[in-house]
């Protein structure tokens, strides 16, 4: 679990090499600055501090500077960016990588370099040999979406290092209106950090009162409302909306996308697919999934397909001009709480 590696870090227990992959960024940046900041000091970063970006310059070039002693400080950090040879891709750029240099040194690290490869690449190629050596010698990181647990003991761990608890109630809550993004949770646990300095407790009230609401999570409260039958209510937050400036075709789009997944998600449920294989599947974080299994359950087949057919039809009128956009959503609205 990732958690467990930054906890490492931050302990200094370092390893020599580290892999952090996945379409997660967040994650791959966030383990980067971790081990820069925990492994050497300002003060040594322009001697013992280098990244190379591999689409520019070969391997061989970059392992001769991690096998190069530290000046003035205990270690060296040498990031890795973009090792497209990890990947079954074929390299867009010129530069040729002799591989096996990197091989040796996996087999023999220098004790006084940490040796970081990111990769921002979904998926590596395991049959590769240089891959598996990577995988076997080093400390992986995976840097993918969060489960729902390991979303809940980020927060907590983030907060933490603010000096601030915050609990159960507030940590769901903070998912509910922020959503999964890290990058927005972060900016989020920053603020609520900063005005519980007092107390030193994120509470589900000051949650509540301080966390902006991102797009998609006001498009699902949103449809909470129709599905509890409350439609002034969901229209206030339509107009609330528009006060924003949200741009009506755009909340069509997340409606129609809110909706899909509530479909996706009935149809897997119905053939046995359990939360974390149905996320998989509709490439959604899980904890979107579990909000929507409960919204399924209050609609059946032929209402989401006509629901959905209504925002299909709504998006052609919008485009052909027969509809004012704005006027759409509104009358969308109440149909649905017609259906």
């Amino acid at each position: 679990m990732v958690i467990d590696i930054w906890k490492k870090i931050e302990n200094a227990r370092f390893s020599p090499i580290y892999l952090v992959y996945g379409n997660e960024s967040f994650i791959i940046n966030e383990t980067r600055q971790r081990i820069i900041s925990h492994a050497i000091t300002e003060e040594e970063m322009d001697f013992n501090f280098s990244t190379y970006d591999l689409e520019e310059t070969p391997v061989e070039v970059a392992i001769e500077d991690a096998e190069t002693f530290p000046f003035m400080g205990e270690r060296r950090v040498v990031i890795l960016q973009n090792p497209i040879f990890l990947t079954s891709e074929k390299s867009k750029g010129k530069v040729e990588h002799n591989v096996k240099r990197l091989e040796d040194y996996i087999q023999s690290p220098a004790p006084y370099t940490i040796l970081v490869i990111t990769a921002h690449y979904e998926k590596l190629d395991e049959r590769k040999k240089i891959t598996k050596a990577l995988k076997k010698a080093g400390e992986v990181v995976e840097a993918k979406k969060l489960s729902e647990q390991e979303l809940k003991s980020w927060i907590r761990e983030r907060a933490t290092t603010h000096g601030v608890q915050i609990d159960e109630e507030a940590v769901e809550l903070l998912i509910n209106l922020a959503g999964t993004n890290l990058m927005m949770l972060t900016q989020e646990l920053d603020k609520l950090s900063l005005y519980a300095s007092d107390t030193n407790l994120v509470d589900a009230a000051v949650v509540e009162k301080l966390t902006a609401r991102s797009l998609e999570q006001n498009i699902f409260a949103l449809v909470d409302k129709v599905v509890q039958r409350r439609t002034d209510e969901a229209l206030r937050i339509y107009y609330d909306l528009l006060k924003q400036n949200e741009e009506p075709l755009k909340i069509l789009a997340i409606l129609a996308g809110q909706f899909r997944l509530i479909y996706g998600v009935k149809e897997l449920s119905r053939r046995g697919y359990g939360q974390q294989k149905i996320a998989t599947n509709l490439k959604v974080h899980p904890f979107r999934v579990k909000l929507a299994a409960g919204q399924a359950k209050h609609f059946d087949d032929a209402q989401l397909s006509r629901i959905i057919d209504l925002l299909s039809q709504g998006d052609y009128e919008i485009k052909s001009g027969k509809i004012k956009k704005e006027l759409m959503i509104e009358l969308f609205l109440l149909k649905l709480h017609a259906l």
